[in-house]
């Protein structure tokens, strides 16, 4: 088990009175599914993030007399074990209750999961008034399942598998995204234990990719990044088939929009457009209604930047023991 050596910056509301609360909140967001994934040369998989406006929300209360913990959520037996772990990790005896709140849908590819157990991990160490690195996140999560890279605010390349940072890649400028929903779920987590076999020249163009998406996210090149994720989106349909892919790729053409993002995992394919596009309104009235012909819903999505979160002193070193 990974113990975190942070620093406890205030006492505990619960400290030497048994049965007083101390609560924390924490906060996450999801991404659209991936503007890249793949596999590396080395053998590794990895995605890139695209984080959007929307995501998954978290409060604790925590007592040092609880027993276990209690998810006011349906289907959350996962946040719950990574709050016990939380507090197993900030050497914390008790429990508490956990409520989680969020817009993303589940099995669609926007790391509701991952959203939940970040925001879940945030919201136990707030209760102490600590901040947790993002690698300590990491190492928590890794005790739970594959996860995508919202621990970090920014766009990231990460090994999902291994719950590990690849690279830090940076922001974009504000991004539209046109959403279209090709109906059910995904089981992520299944999802990343079936066998993906990719050849050594797909792996090499991979890495190319990740260079290309690299230096486009660097540049602030939206043009050269919807590229990229277009590319990874055809790529990925290949051992995936998705019916709206065509038809969405024939949309952008039509609307003369950045490109195409794919859930690799998930139901949800989108088209990107520049948030300052003089012909957003437009552009996003044409998609809508190509949409509406395929018979599935659409939704509006926001890729924004912020400010630029610190980077751990740990940061690639692996586990924070």
């Amino acid at each position: 088990m990974v113990r975190v050596p942070v620093p406890r910056a205030r006492p505990a509301a619960t400290a030497g009175r048994p049965g007083a609360w101390a609560v924390g909140s924490g906060a996450a967001p999801g991404t659209f599914g991936e503007l890249l994934q793949g596999v590396l040369p080395d053998g590794r998989h990895f995605l890139v993030t695209l984080p959007i406006t929307m995501g998954s929300t978290a409060t604790f209360r925590y007592a040092d007399d609880a027993t276990g913990i209690t998810v006011h959520a349906p289907r959350k037996s996962k946040s719950a074990q990574v709050a016990a772990l939380a507090l197993e990790a900030l050497g914390r005896p008790g429990g508490g209750e956990l409520t989680l709140a969020g817009e993303l849908p589940e099995g669609k590819g926007l790391a509701s999961s991952s959203a939940d157990l970040v925001a879940t991990v945030r919201a136990v160490a707030d209760a102490f008034g600590i901040t947790l690195p993002a690698t300590a996140v990491e190492s928590l999560l890794r005790e739970v399942e594959p996860s995508d890279g919202v621990m970090y605010e920014e766009i990231v390349a990460f090994l999902h598998r291994e719950v590990r940072l690849h690279s830090r890649l940076g922001r974009l400028p504000p991004l539209v995204i046109v959403g279209y929903d090709e109906g059910g779920q995904v089981d992520t987590v299944a999802y990343n234990r079936r066998p993906a076999p990719v050849d050594a020249r797909a792996r090499a163009e991979y890495a190319l990719l990740l260079d290309r998406l690299t230096t486009a996210v660097a540049a602030g090149d939206l043009r050269e990044a919807g590229a990229v994720a277009t590319r990874s989106a055809v790529l990925h349909a290949r051992r995936r088939p998705r019916a709206a892919l065509a038809p969405l790729l024939a949309a952008r053409a039509e609307t003369g929009a950045l490109g195409v993002v794919a859930a690799h995992s998930g139901t949800v394919l989108g088209v990107l457009l520049a948030a300052d596009d003089p012909e957003l309104d437009r552009k996003t009235a044409c998609l809508q209604a190509r949409y509406a012909t395929l018979g599935g819903p659409s939704s509006l999505y926001h890729h924004a930047p912020g400010p630029a979160a610190p980077r751990d002193a740990n940061e690639g070193n692996g586990d924070v023991l």
